[in-house]
């Protein structure tokens, strides 16, 4: 910011561009509130929650879990902890047919609601 004595101070150009991005709704957004408007969301879930189950990924971030626990000593450990180590790894090895899965429901959603 530029200050002077007799006017406010002048935005920099990066304070208008952030100005300007915080005041634009993404398509994103939109697309996130048709889905929860309509209950897509919760079904979208549920199919994600159930293949994870199905191909094993549930299991093997709860023995991830576990062995990190067992790894750092069980009272050593934070959730917060927990949760910033496996996130990463939970998300790496989501299969890929779940993620297609997943992209192709919400295409056809968007295709239908005429966004």
């Amino acid at each position: 910011m530029k200050h002077s004595v007799n006017r406010p101070p002048t935005p920099d150009e990066d304070d208008v561009a952030d100005g300007f991005e915080k005041d634009k709704v993404t398509l994103r957004e939109i697309i996130n509130v048709k889905l929860v408007e309509s209950g897509e969301k919760e079904n979208l879930m549920e199919l994600v929650r159930d293949r994870l189950v199905e191909c094993g990924w549930k299991d093997e971030m709860r023995i991830a879990c576990r062995e990190h626990v067992k790894k750092k000593g069980r009272k050593d450990v934070t959730v917060d902890e927990l949760i910033r180590v496996i996130t990463p790894k939970g998300r790496a090895s989501v299969p890929d047919s779940v993620k297609a899965e997943l992209l192709n429901r919400i295409q056809n959603f968007i295709v239908s609601a005429a966004l």
